[in-house]
């Protein structure tokens, strides 16, 4: 894509986004990144100037990096931010007021890890991590299965995280269901071994997450927007599948939109890879043509590089040929586009692409890991 006539060809990206309570002035989403840069888990000043960045800069809705829900062995991380206890609330009240000050919409992610975290991890090294059956991603068994007390105790922290997000001004609430995290181990065959009504057939794996959606929902009411994100990857495991077929693709998505899902946001390591054979849809495709909700896509847009490589060869670059994402967008394959990497190392990518300033985007690289810039 050139300079020239850079407007006309991106018009898809800057149209307006309507979904029941949740207007965007343009179709491009700032995908959650998680930066650990709130320690204590508290977010400063720091952290709503940098969202506010990007929402003054032309980025219709943002998502926060994943923030951990109330529950001791939520995160192993001490700088990665809480959504819970008074003084976390209030570091995010902040941030959303700087992003609406410049017109911004914004949506934390809530999350909980599972067995993602390793026991001592801090904060609270005495917590044991929590898992469906007690085993991470390479199917190693680290604690004991959670019990149905633990589990309802979880699902009411999910809740209060929702009510919370309400409650302090927030424009929606993304629950984090993918990436072989807690809510994705209750999806996954190799990390629930269960037998109980939470395991068992692709119903009763989903069920957990269905709990934790409806106990959201009944805590915000039925007009605040709830996306859920989910993916059939996992960290380090790239090639799993949640559903092998669009048929049990249908099965998962099923009881998620009966349980009040708004929005799906589908996660993938490339946008442009097809979900399965004999279609070029990819996932946010497939779950749009299959649910009829609204998706978001996500997966190295505005890069050159395979999805981990910069941050395993420290390499990077920026892609201004998104012409096929903008032709999928205008056919409507999918209705918002998340961005990442491009994002966090140029604040104002959202504008050059619309201006057609494109020889001024920033490439990305590891050294922008490092601040909150």
């Amino acid at each position: 894509m050139s300079n020239t006539g850079g407007n006309q060809v991106t018009n898809p990206l800057f149209n307006p986004f309507h979904a029941g309570n949740l207007e965007l002035s343009n179709r491009i989403v700032m995908a959650p990144m998680t930066r650990s840069g709130s320690p204590g888990g508290v977010p400063g000043e720091n952290v709503a100037e940098y969202y506010k960045r990007r929402a003054e800069n032309g980025v219709g809705l943002i998502v926060t990096e994943g923030t951990v829900i109330n529950h001791p062995a939520a995160t192993g991380d001490p700088n990665v931010p809480r959504f819970h206890g008074e003084d976390a609330l209030s570091g995010w009240k902040k941030v959303v007021e700087a992003v609406h000050s410049v017109g911004g919409r914004i949506i934390p992610q809530i999350w909980h890890v599972g067995t993602d975290r390793k026991i001592g991890d801090s904060p609270n090294p005495e917590a044991l991590p929590i898992g469906p059956s007690g085993i991470n991603i390479f199917g190693e068994k680290v604690v004991e299965p959670m019990t149905e007390a633990e589990i309802a105790q979880v699902i009411a922290a999910y809740a209060q995280a929702a009510a919370d997000a309400k409650r302090i001004g927030f424009d929606g609430v993304e629950i984090h269901g993918a990436h072989g995290y807690l809510i994705d181990q209750f999806f996954w065959e190799r990390t629930n071994k269960r037998t109980d009504k939470y395991g068992g057939d692709m119903l009763g794996r989903t069920r957990f997450a269905v709990e934790v959606i409806e106990a959201c929902r009944k805590a915000v009411g039925p007009d605040f927007p709830i996306v859920f994100r989910f993916s059939q990857w996992k960290s380090s495991v790239y090639t799993a599948k949640l559903a092998e077929t669009p048929e049990l693709l249908g099965q998962f998505l099923a009881p998620l939109v009966e349980a009040g899902v708004d929005v799906f946001h589908c996660s993938t390591r490339r946008f442009w890879e097809p979900e399965f054979e004999g279609s070029d849809l990819n996932l946010a495709g497939w779950t749009k043509k299959l649910t009829g909700k609204p998706t978001i896509t996500v997966g190295s847009v505005g890069l050159d590089t395979d999805f981990m490589s910069g941050f395993t060869e420290g390499k990077g670059a920026s892609n201004t040929n998104i012409d096929g994402l903008l032709e999928r967008l205008d056919r409507g394959e999918f209705d918002l586009v998340a961005v990442g990497r491009a994002l966090l190392v140029d604040p104002a990518w959202a504008n050059k692409i619309r201006e057609g300033r494109l020889d001024e985007l920033v490439p990305f690289s590891t050294e922008a890991l490092r601040t909150l810039a």
